[in-house]
């Protein structure tokens, strides 16, 4: 049995395009030891697939790790019966049966708002004007948190986003993610006094119904909020960048086709980068020695890319089955949110934008950059229409 290899890298450039590490890693060593990160980065998609699901050994619950410090133990880091709960307990708001039925019409009329106020524009940048807006007024219905603006929404998601990824230790980054929890956490207790056990289909009330104690409804509110605005903000923008590149607009409004497209990119892009993991007990694998407390990191951009699954990884293929993707993860841990986000991106994000602004164009396609290894997304998104 061997220990983990060990995989250098230079932290600034693999956060401004990892893919050339991660391809050389699942080329010589898919599963290696990053110091920099100081964790043991898992590369290749069937190892990923496979331990993902061994949740005996690659546990989620991590008190130590950065999330569980600066926004609580949400069910995110539980495993078993403690995670069963309580997802059970949001699965009113999370459904596929809401999301198509109850979520869809509220997300269209946030839409159409949103377009009509910024068609007359001509032009602007609109990961800011309209993924943003969209995906926080949004969330705001799904979390209940109705009293709290969008630009609130988005500052304390990427705020959060930050810290959770912060393991380089920058103080600065924990000061300000404190700052958003507790941001958040007003918000919430405002909410929870207005509500009064008043029933609908947001998470506040649904895990009120469900007797879930304050700090659990804080958590995991913190939870939806960090991976509910910045990762479809991020997608919507990313998608409508990708149909415009790769001049995909034509085909998609003839075709419709809107759920292969943002499958597709999000294989592609992975606005998830990976999710991190704890080693529970001593544990070989592929004889490669894990020790108990080990921090790993299932790097689902790498699994999305990996050419031994998905010809031509690194070609954007609108044509490309992807059902072997997991940006959403795989297991007890597959993403809750994943029928809200598609149904706001498929079903009335994308498709409302390109048939409302059929003149839709990138201003300058050199300008357009990606940043980010552990989420990742579009910096800016100059258009003209």
């Amino acid at each position: 049995m061997e220990y983990k290899p060990i995989h250098n890298i230079d932290v600034l450039k693999f956060k401004k395009n990892p893919y050339p590490d991660l391809q050389e890693m699942r080329a010589v060593n898919p599963i290696c030891f990053v110091p920099q990160v100081n964790a043991t980065m898992i590369c290749d998609r069937d190892s990923i697939y496979e331990c993902e699901k061994n949740i005996d050994v690659f546990s989620s619950v991590q008190p130590l790790g950065l999330m569980t410090i600066l926004m609580g133990q949400n069910m995110m880091r539980k495993d078993g019966a403690s995670h069963a709960e309580e997802r059970k307990a949001i699965f009113k708001t999370i459904s596929p049966k809401t999301s198509r039925d109850y979520w869809r019409d509220k997300f269209d009329t946030i839409a159409d708002i949103i377009i009509d106020k910024i068609k007359d524009l001509k032009s602007g940048d609109l990961l800011t004007l309209y993924a943003k807006e969209l995906s926080a007024e949004c969330l705001k219905l799904v979390t209940g948190l109705t009293n709290m603006t969008a630009a609130e929404m988005d500052r304390v998601s990427q705020g959060m986003i930050d810290g959770c990824s912060n393991y380089t230790g920058d103080s600065d980054i924990e000061i300000y993610c404190n700052n958003c929890t507790q941001s958040i956490d007003a918000h919430i207790n405002e909410m929870v006094h207005r509500m009064n056990r008043k029933s609908d289909f947001s998470m506040i009330s649904t895990m009120l119904e469900g007797n879930l104690s304050a700090d659990q409804i804080s958590a995991n509110v913190k939870l939806a909020i960090s991976g509910g605005q910045n990762e479809p903000r991020d997608a919507i923008a990313g998608c409508i960048w990708a149909i415009l590149n790769f001049e995909l607009k034509e085909r998609l409004l003839e075709k419709k086709n809107w759920d292969q497209l943002f499958n597709e990119y999000c294989r592609w892009m992975s606005p998830i980068g990976m999710s991190p993991r704890e080693i529970a007990k001593d544990y070989s694998y592929k004889n490669i020695a894990f020790r108990k407390g080990d921090r790993v990191f299932l790097m689902f951009s790498s699994a999305n890319r990996d050419e031994n699954v998905f010809p031509n990884a690194d070609e954007f293929d609108l044509d490309r089955d992807c059902s072997k993707s997991i940006h959403f993860g795989a297991g007890p841990h597959y993403c809750a949110g994943a029928s809200i986000a598609s149904t706001m991106i498929s079903l009335v994000a994308l498709p409302k934008l390109f048939m409302a602004l059929p003149k839709l164009r990138l201003v300058d396609k050199e300008k357009c950059e990606f940043d980010g290894w552990a989420f990742r997304g579009i910096t800016s998104l100059e258009c003209a229409w």
